[in-house]
């Protein structure tokens, strides 16, 4: 069966709904003094499987503008309608990231500006050119370009830290260029754990919008291959090169890195983004086996941003009046570890996201933005 532009990938569904889960899971624990290593970010250099998650919707977003894209532009959109309705959907993810930062406090003057909608929302708005008026090859060399963009500022522009003392390079928190321009243009607005800089700040969105371009790369790729184990085959050996690139410049250039989305972050997560992308293909278009066991994940992706949204604003509800806390306490009565308990509720808070999902999706409620 050929993947072409009307067709719909079964894997893509699931792949982002695999994304947006895991970004419920590990954003909800009951605990964050009890955390598993593995649902907890790396202190700051290294990774850890929460920080695969992130990078993994935007590549997931990245193959599906790609294939809307062409089955819109076939269907005869232009570039233009194109691009003011992705800047339309982007405005509105935007915005969405803003309010749910706003809430409860409700104060502009403490406003954490980035964050993660809205860093999906930029993203998207400096992928969207390239994919709809680029080559492939253009787009290849644009990564290339915006990767190179960002070690030039990051490595060789000497900035102030926080303490005053001028230096080039040090890629520690809060010292290195994207922090500088962050405290510059949106000081009192950063996130308010570190104050001097910011895990979604504005130099570290080029690279991750790399992340959307590798999808939208892969995705230009699919829409031309026939869905069987061959293709299944080449997205895992594509995963495999971007694997040892990423390590290669971890070793000799930078840091593999999330919270400054290093070049060698951005390469290394898509090789494992194309490693599960194969896995789910092989499982779910190549062959058909998995399509039912996996149905929670298709349906979870269905409304992936407006259910990560949706646990946003129910996560930041529970923390008033303590709710949370006498919602947790049952758990933390259980005679079991600590990390256990705190694992089990968000297990149990994304069940309860999935049973919106579930319900939206028998409806035929799907939300684009």
């Amino acid at each position: 069966m050929s993947a072409g532009p009307a067709a719909r990938l079964a894997s893509l569904d699931a792949f982002r709904g695999f994304a947006i889960a895991s970004m419920v899971l590990v954003n909800n624990p009951g605990d964050w003094g009890h955390l598993y290593a593995p649902l907890g970010h790396a202190a700051w250099n290294g990774w850890t499987f929460t920080d695969l998650v992130f990078p993994f919707f935007l590549f997931a977003a990245g193959v599906s503008m790609a294939i809307s894209i062409e089955r819109r532009a076939s269907a005869g959109d232009g570039p233009r309608t194109l691009m003011a309705s992705i800047a339309r959907r982007a405005a509105v993810i935007f915005l969405v990231g803003l309010a749910l930062n706003l809430f409860p406090a409700f104060d502009p003057s403490t406003l954490r500006i980035p964050g993660v909608l809205q860093r999906i929302a930029l993203c998207i708005v400096i992928a969207a050119p390239f994919a709809i008026y680029a080559r492939t090859r253009s787009i290849a060399i644009g990564i290339a370009l915006l990767l190179a963009a960002y070690a030039i500022l990051m490595l060789w522009v000497p900035v102030p830290g926080p303490d005053g003392v001028v230096a080039a390079g040090a890629l520690e928190p809060g010292r290195d260029f994207g922090a500088w321009l962050d405290r510059r243009l949106l000081a009192g607005h950063l996130w308010a754990q570190s104050r001097t800089w910011d895990p979604e700040g504005l130099v570290s969105t080029l690279p991750a919008a790399c992340s959307v371009l590798f999808g939208v790369v892969t995705g230009r790729w699919l829409r031309d291959q026939p869905s069987d184990l061959a293709t299944s085959a080449a997205l895992l050996g594509a995963g495999a090169i971007a694997l040892g690139a990423g390590l290669v410049a971890d070793d000799l250039f930078m840091p593999i890195n999330k919270n400054l989305w290093t070049p060698s972050f951005c390469i290394f997560m898509t090789g494992w983004a194309l490693v599960f992308f194969a896995a789910f293909h092989a499982a779910m278009d190549a062959r058909t086996f998995a399509r039912r066991a996996l149905l929670p994940l298709t349906i979870y992706g269905m409304n992936a941003l407006f259910i990560f949204a949706l646990s946003g604003f129910v996560a930041r509800l529970l923390n008033l009046h303590d709710m949370k806390a006498r919602l947790y306490a049952p758990l933390q009565a259980l005679a079991i570890a600590p990390e256990n308990a705190s694992l089990l509720f968000a297990i149990a808070f994304d069940l309860a996201m999935l049973a919106v999902a579930w319900l939206m999706w028998k409806k035929k409620w799907f939300v684009k933005a």
